[in-house]
């Protein structure tokens, strides 16, 4: 951030009085601009034993495998962006069942609410952002191919649970490595 928001001014970086962390702060009109984690929302879609993919039609990740999420909008609901993302990117309607993991990225600033959904129909398609959509079993999935360590994560913990038959929350925090890999540590709590 170079400027303010509010009037114009050129911003600094500073931690104000009363706050732990660096902020943008604007000296002219005394605003502090804080900057907050984006939120990612979406679906797990599930048809009988098989997911819905979608291949990616943009970046990051062009060309490769995803479960259908974005970002929230302002005036949306966690539900509301899941269920909009489905259609967006894979036509397709699904119903939501339950908040299935919670994934926090702090090297991207996102924190990725993952939603287990079953399609309500085959009429899908790709969506403006997807080259390809696919159902795929378990032995299917072109794990080599998933664009992001959440979309893994979140197929692992889905198969693992449908084995067992008890779906429930997972949590955890995706670090980058000095390496540039990506895994996941935290508490992992599953209820």
């Amino acid at each position: 951030m170079n400027y303010c928001s509010l009037c114009g001014s050129q911003v600094v970086q500073r931690i104000p009085p009363d706050d732990d962390r660096l902020r943008y702060v604007c000296d002219s009109c005394n605003a502090i601009h804080y900057q907050n984690p984006k939120i990612v929302a979406g679906c797990i879609p599930v048809w009988e034993d098989k997911v819905l993919l979608c291949k990616r039609a943009i970046e990051p990740r062009y060309g490769y495998w995803t479960l259908p999420a974005g970002f929230m909008e302002l005036g949306e609901t966690s539900h509301e962006a899941a269920l909009r993302e489905t259609i967006e990117e894979a036509n397709a309607r699904v119903e939501i069942v339950n908040l299935f993991a919670v994934f926090n990225l702090p090297h991207v600033n996102q924190v990725y609410l993952m939603f287990n959904s079953n399609l309500k129909d085959l009429n899908f398609s790709p969506g403006a952002e997807s080259q390809q959509v696919a159902l795929f079993t378990q032995d299917e999935i072109p794990w080599g191919e998933l664009s992001f360590p959440t979309i893994r994560y979140s197929l692992q913990f889905f198969f693992e649970d449908r084995k067992n038959n008890h779906y429930r929350l997972h949590t955890g925090d995706i670090i980058r490595g000095n390496s540039g890999h990506e895994f996941l540590t935290g508490p992992q709590t599953r209820f």
